[in-house]
């Protein structure tokens, strides 16, 4: 399949060089070293590593009853302020 990837400048002109050294032609290099970072990508996601960003998953959970808290004394506050009349 042709496609159309957008890359820097520094790191076409090393790819280049490095296929070339090897011997190889820069859409064998490029197929190879792109199939090689699927493989880890996969093994990484079968080996139960979590992505770096699940270290923050799930931090501010405790925020929803904080939230609550503050609304309440919020409610509370204005409740004081104006009492709604009796019915």
């Amino acid at each position: 399949m042709k496609t159309t990837v957008d890359l820097p400048d520094a790191t076409f002109r090393q790819a280049k060089s490095v296929a070339a050294a090897r011997g190889m032609t820069l859409k064998r290099f490029l197929t190879e070293a792109l199939e090689e970072r699927l493989r880890r990508c996969a093994a990484e996601a079968g080996s139960g590593v979590e992505p770096p960003w699940m270290a923050g998953f799930g931090a501010l959970s405790d925020i929803a009853n904080e939230s609550r808290h503050v609304l309440d004394l919020i409610e509370d506050e204005f409740e004081r302020l104006s009492p709604e009349p009796p019915p």
